[in-house]
């Protein structure tokens, strides 16, 4: 399997997990509410507001030219939730069955999986730095006053091209 292809696989799979995980902040809420911190203010908006992100971030991941900035909000959004990982790793998960090695071992899964989110989603591939690059280093064509486009003057001719 190339780079790129674990890449588009790993992009689908991201999309598809973080829609899905944000999809059932709404049909099953209670989980999410039982691991927040105390200190969070209104706990039913911020999971929803949580959800939320999730499914926009997961469809975002779908769509090329929405792929860099929805992977950098779900790296925004995975931190913002780790309070509530450090939560249940020290108060356990009430209403669940979870041992307490395994919240433990939640923590630095976190971490981990925001950088597979970087590495699919945000970081550019060499190809993409370099076609970025050019981009920007093409002289712009500007329109002159009579609607014709010219080139900028950075790229004037040269006084053997005027003679």
């Amino acid at each position: 399997m190339t780079t790129t292809s674990l890449r588009k696989l790993t992009i689908g799979t991201l999309g598809l997990a973080f829609i899905g995980a944000g999809i059932n902040h709404f049909l099953n809420p209670r989980p999410y509410l039982t691991m927040m911190p105390p200190w969070v203010p209104d706990p039913e908006k911020t999971n929803l507001l949580a959800g939320a992100a999730e499914v926009a971030g997961g469809l975002g991941l779908l769509v090329p030219a929405l792929r860099r900035p929805a992977g950098i909000g779900l790296l925004a959004l995975l931190a913002a939730v780790f309070p509530a990982n450090v939560q249940v790793a020290r108060h356990g998960w009430p209403g669940m069955d979870i041992p307490n090695w395994a919240l433990w071992a939640r923590l630095p899964a976190q971490p981990v999986l925001m950088g597979v989110v970087w590495w699919a989603a945000v970081r550019r591939t060499k190809r993409e730095e370099r076609e970025r690059v050019e981009q920007q280093l093409q002289a712009p064509l500007s329109a002159s006053s009579s609607g014709v486009a010219t080139r900028s003057r950075s790229a004037a001719a040269t006084p053997d091209q005027t003679a």
